[in-house]
């Protein structure tokens, strides 16, 4: 078998299936790496991974009671809604930008253990939902101050939440691959990243741009796709209606976001040990 044959057999896409399935079956490996990682990032402390709860917790009661005198909002609605915004969008944040750095900083494994690829992105996104489930505890903690109103189906949010974390592991392969290749992807990322915070809804609403007379933008934010990732998880935590155009936004990005990394896979795969 010549060289070009056997690169010719590496691009397909049932080897970038085997790699998602392979790598998905050796959940023992990640996720004992990913528990890991949480492990060492606070080794010696007393508080641990609650350092970041602490820290999101205080941002969204600061941002919360800060935008709600602002805008005139009320208090027991703003607040609910700001932290969630924060700790849903920590988690997309952080499958973007660590996303990007995936292959690059796990270098010495890819090199040295012969894993599937999906290995180290299933790890990623295993890291930041216990990290997720941290934060999580702020809202909480609000929402026994702020109680709202319960049903059934705002049990919504947990294949909403589901649905995140499949975003969020095409996300972390495509520009995984990307920045790896082209490492001037990582800091154009992080530039970008920042400028959809403050063009997404996470501190402020419609009823803000309502009360600001800037409602005719309300249109022009629906075009931003992180509004349907945080609303399916939001609405329902909030007891808000759910709408289905969120979820259909989502389930179509969803498809179109698989796809591009099912090529991304099945042509740049085999590379990616080269280029760290």
């Amino acid at each position: 078998m010549t060289f070009t044959d056997a690169a010719a057999q590496s691009k397909t896409f049932t080897r970038a299936w085997a790699d998602l399935v392979g790598g998905f079956g050796k959940r023992e490996l990640w996720l004992h790496l990913g528990w890991q990682d949480i492990k060492q990032r606070y080794r010696r402390s007393v508080l641990g991974p609650f350092w970041i709860t602490i820290a999101t917790g205080t941002t969204a009661v600061a941002m919360g009671g800060l935008y709600s005198k602002l805008f005139k909002l009320e208090l027991s609605e703003h607040l609910p809604y700001v932290t969630l915004g924060l700790i849903i969008w920590n988690l997309i944040n952080a499958s973007i930008l660590e996303g990007a750095e995936v292959f690059i900083a796990n270098e010495g494994l890819i090199k040295q253990l012969p894993t599937p690829l999906s290995v180290h992105v299933y790890r990623l996104v295993w890291r930041q939902m216990i990290l997720f489930a941290h934060n999580i505890i702020i809202f909480v903690i609000i929402a026994i101050i702020f109680p709202k109103p319960w049903t059934w189906t705002d049990l919504s949010f947990i294949p909403a939440l589901a649905l995140i974390s499949l975003n969020c592991v095409w996300v972390a392969l495509c520009f995984g691959i990307l920045a790896t290749r082209y490492r001037d992807i990582s800091p154009l990322l992080n530039s970008l990243v920042q400028l959809l915070f403050f063009m997404t809804p996470i501190i402020w609403n419609e009823a803000t741009l309502q009360s600001q007379g800037a409602g005719q933008w309300a249109k022009i934010v629906e075009l931003n796709p992180l509004l349907h990732y945080l609303d399916i998880v939001r609405a329902p935590l909030l007891g808000a209606d759910q709408e289905l155009r969120h979820w259909i936004v989502v389930l179509v990005l969803t498809a179109f976001g698989w796809l591009f990394a099912a090529l991304a896979m099945r042509q740049y795969r085999a590379r990616v040990p080269y280029w760290v």
